[in-house]
Parts: C-alpha cells; structure tokens; sequence
C-alpha cells in the first residue's frame, strides 16, 4: 500500500477542527480533516444553540457544524469519513494509519478530538439525549426558564452548573450519591445559600422519565435505604466529569491530570514540534463552541508558521 504524503493533518470535526481547516486552506496547507467516530463533535447531540455569535434566530448543532464543514470544503480542505488508529510522533514527517489501514505521512497534525461527557449508563439517558437531558447548563439551561430541572454530580461543576441554572429555573435540585460535595468549600456554601437549590444526598439516578414530549421526571433511590421516589421536572443535566479524547496520544503527548493535552504558553503548541491542539481536547475550563473555534485558528495560524520555518525536503 503507497504512503499518502499530507501537510496539514487535522484529526477531528468540530468546532475546533473545522475551524483549524477553514484557517489552514486558505493558508494553502491543504489540510485533510480526519472526521473521528462522531462527525461534527458532541454539538451534533445538542439541540438549538443560541450563545454561538452570528445566529439570532439559534441553530441546530448540526445544522452549523454542516455549514462549517461546507466552509471548509469550500477553500479546499479533504474532509474524510474514517478515525486515525495509530500516530507516531517520534519523528518528522509523523507516520499515522487510519483504520481502514492506510498509512500517512503528516509534515504537521492539529489534533482536535475534543472531550466526551460522562454518563449514567441509562438507556432512557440515551433516549432522551437533546429531549430534556443535557450535559452542558450554559448551552442548554435557557430552554428550561421558570421550569425544574435536576443536575446530577457533587462537584464544582455540577455546582456551578446548579447556581448558573437557579438564576433560570423555578427550581433545581442537586443529585448527590454520598452524603457530602466533593465541590471547594466557596462552591459548597453558594449551593447552600441559594433557596432555589434543593440537594437530594445519599441519591442515585435509576431512571430518567419521560413521554414522546421529552423528559418529565427522574426516579431516585436512597443509597441507605433503598426507597426510590420520581421527582417531576423538565430536564436532566449530567455534571459527573469529562474525559478528553486523549488516549491514542497519551504515551506521547504530554497530558495534565485530568488528561488533558497541556499547550505551550498561550499558544496552541504541545510538547511536540509540529503537533498542535485545539478545543476542547485541550480546555477542561470553558468547553464551549465559540473557545473551541477560537483556538482552532490559533491552532491552524500556529501550525502556518511551523510550516513555513520548519520545511521538510522532498
């Protein structure tokens, strides 16, 4: 089988990576974007988004990751259908295989596969994915004004996420499996002083309630004493973590605790020269579309410059 030679290689399709691909084309790096197991990024199982500037009307998540990708096609990008299964940055040009087998040779890589929120497990979660269960407030809590909603989790992201949605919601209650937060005591005491939050301790989530409308309650069970009771409300939002979509690079990119790729300074630079990050494989703080596009053009600008100063001979 021939090895593909590729300038720019960007290994992911949201936000990020389509970004990186529309800045990298018209820098003439004939990008190939490498689309992963979820085309589009995790904005595909969102709803309407409404907080992404130059929609005031909102957009469906893949209606404007369709349109990113059309823009990135339209400056020449290579979008492929497939994920990349092996990636060796020991050396320039880097040697990557794809999964139906064929081997690449990228003079640089952008790696945008973003992060994957944590779930329950449930099958009714999965059902009711965009239709009353969410795991992101800031995206989804302004369809949920003056309802109840539940957010599951016991740290300062599901208390955070639990103080954004009461300045929203009738009412939210906070789902807790042990009889304390794991939040910083600052992020606890907010909780406790905010009368629209209800915390549910020692609470496991068995069953999320719904109808063809979408989600109208979620069935709890006491972790001492086994009783379970169904709350009603509108939407389920899930605060139990993130993992970052790491683990093809992780024996060579260097990664903070949580397994996230850290970058140089500001930049989009990781610890190997002509390997660059962008969204939210990189960002456990923020994880939001309009940051993740941002720094795919840092990424796609950053990679440019690499490029022009580290040329490799044919």
């Amino acid at each position: 089988m021939n090895t593909e030679k590729i300038k720019c290689l960007i290994i992911g399709s949201g936000p990020a990576g389509y970004t990186a691909a529309i800045y990298a084309a018209r820098a003439d790096l004939n990008p190939v974007v490498f689309e992963g197991m979820q085309a589009g990024g995790q904005l595909t199982i969102t709803t309407e988004i409404e907080n992404f500037p130059g929609y005031p009307e909102g957009v469906a998540g893949t209606e404007m990751m369709s349109q990113l990708k059309a823009q990135a096609e339209r400056f020449g990008t290579e979008v492929r259908p497939e994920s990349i299964t092996k990636a060796d940055f020991s050396h320039r040009p880097f040697a990557i295989e794809t999964e139906s087998g064929a081997n690449i040779l990228a003079e640089s890589v952008i790696i945008a596969t973003g992060a994957s929120a944590r779930w329950l497990g449930l099958e009714s979660e999965q059902k009711f994915m965009g239709q009353g269960v969410s795991a992101c407030a800031t995206c989804d809590g302004f369809f949920y004004k003056n309802q109840v909603v539940a957010v599951i989790g016991g740290g300062d992201t599901a208390c955070e996420e639990a103080s954004y949605l009461s300045k929203i919601c009738k009412k939210v209650y906070l789902v807790v499996r042990r009889d304390e937060l794991r939040a910083s005591k600052a992020m606890q005491e907010r909780v406790f002083a905010n009368e629209k939050i209800e915390v549910l301790w020692n609470s496991k989530p068995n069953e999320i309630l719904g109808d063809a409308d979408g989600v109208n309650g979620l069935r709890i069970e006491n972790s001492k004493s086994g009783e379970t009771k169904d709350i009603e409300l509108m939407g389920v939002f899930l605060a139990i973590g993130h993992k970052p979509n790491t683990d093809l690079f992780k024996e060579q990119i260097e990664l903070d605790a949580q397994g996230y790729i850290k970058t140089l300074d500001k930049s989009s630079k990781t610890n190997i020269e002509g390997v660059f990050a962008a969204g939210d494989v990189m960002d456990p703080s923020y994880r939001q579309a309009i940051v993740a596009a941002g720094s795919g053009c840092k990424a796609a600008m950053d990679c440019e410059r690499f490029l022009i100063e580290n040329p490799i001979a044919e």
